[in-house]
């Protein structure tokens, strides 16, 4: 059977990954689009069998088994909170929240209606992503983690997107999020003993260091400022001594986009080299190595197209509405992740050399 789904917002990533991939999935079936604007609900005003609505409000179990919404992050919360009160199953895209305070609506909201809470996590469902994960016990005692997401040019066009008002922060709410999922992916739940960290904002104001690939509408000269930060570096240090470093930038001086995952651990290290995300400043496929021992081994990485990770989300949907074991875990994750985010964004603005927002040169 079909599961019915509804597209909450009309934004780039609901057109160029959602809307797409549901279309050509034998198992599902779009019955309604949700948005706004009068112009984004225009698109699909021909769209045979889908329904296209203007409040997310006039969802209803009778007409949709799963709402995916993909809304600004400072609706996310209580957009998905509404839908779960209702009984409606949600695949909220990240971040899932923005403070501790909507992590604990989405936890009531989800008990209250019964209903369940799935978080977007695209980069564990990627296949070199995987590979490391299994190299993971050959590390040994894993000692240190370093996760980095550089992009040349990728400062989001959206307006909202660089708004903290809206946004609630910049790239490490965006692409850091996707970063901390990956080591909860790779050595499960961390508690930090230690955090420090700076933020800058070098490039979120420079028009051609705007993500153009994203096929938006260029920010207008003179218009206001972004006030969110366009690179994140944290060191972190669990309270059994493991280390975390992260590094992760919306735009760099760097030709190319790349990102680059390491487990050192007691008896050798993984190392992963790739290109998370749909930017077209790629180096090519994925690298994964183990070194032990002055040995350098290449470990073997299937190729796939960019994107493929989001196909496999959506594969994965068809039985997790109903799974009421999933109730729950989505919370409990979002916690940790914007746990860590909130102490980051609080290091850095004790650190001397941290510029304030509002100092951001137009």
């Amino acid at each position: 059977m079909s599961l019915r789904v509804a597209v909450v917002g009309l934004g780039w990533a609901a057109r160029t990954i959602w809307l797409p991939r549901l279309a050509g999935h034998p198992d599902m079936t779009v019955t309604a689009v949700v948005d706004p604007s009068p112009a984004a609900r225009a698109a699909f005003a021909d769209s045979t069998g889908v329904r296209v609505l203007s409040d997310p409000g006039e969802l209803s179990p009778g007409l949709v088994d799963l709402a995916i919404v993909a809304v600004p992050n400072h609706a996310h919360s209580s957009v998905a909170a509404a839908l779960l009160r209702r009984g409606i199953p949600v695949f909220l895209e990240k971040p899932v929240c923005l403070s501790h305070e909507e992590a604990d609506e989405l936890a009531r909201a989800e008990q209250e209606g019964g209903a369940v809470l799935i978080a977007g996590s695209a980069a564990r469902c990627r296949t070199d992503i995987q590979a490391l994960r299994q190299l993971v016990e050959s590390v040994g005692e894993v000692r240190h983690l370093r996760l980095a997401w550089v992009r040349a040019n990728g400062v989001p066009g959206t307006d909202w997107f660089t708004r903290r008002s809206e946004a609630g922060g910049g790239v490490l709410l965006d692409l850091g999020w996707h970063l901390l999922d990956t080591a909860l992916f790779l050595l499960g739940p961390l508690s930090f003993d230690q955090v420090v960290a700076t933020t800058t904002y070098d490039f979120v104001n420079r028009r051609a260091s705007q993500a153009a690939w994203r096929e938006e509408d260029p920010k207008p000269a003179g218009g206001d400022a972004a006030d969110v930060e366009d690179t994140a570096r944290a060191f972190l240090v669990t309270d059994s001594g493991v280390s975390v470093s992260l590094l992760t930038s919306w735009a760099s001086h760097a030709t190319h986009d790349r990102t680059t995952v390491e487990v050192h651990g007691s008896e050798g290290t993984a190392v992963l080299g790739c290109t998370f995300g749909f930017s077209p400043n790629r180096l090519g496929g994925s690298s994964l190595t183990f070194t032990q021992d002055g040995k350098i081994t290449p470990v073997s990485v299937d190729e796939e197209p960019v994107g493929a990770e989001y196909d496999r989300q959506i594969d994965a949907l068809a039985g997790l509405p109903a799974d009421q074991a999933q109730r729950g875990e989505a919370v409990a994750a979002a916690r940790r992740t914007i746990d860590v985010i909130t102490r980051i964004y609080e290091s850095a603005a004790r650190a001397a050399d941290s510029r304030k927002p509002e100092e951001v040169p137009a």
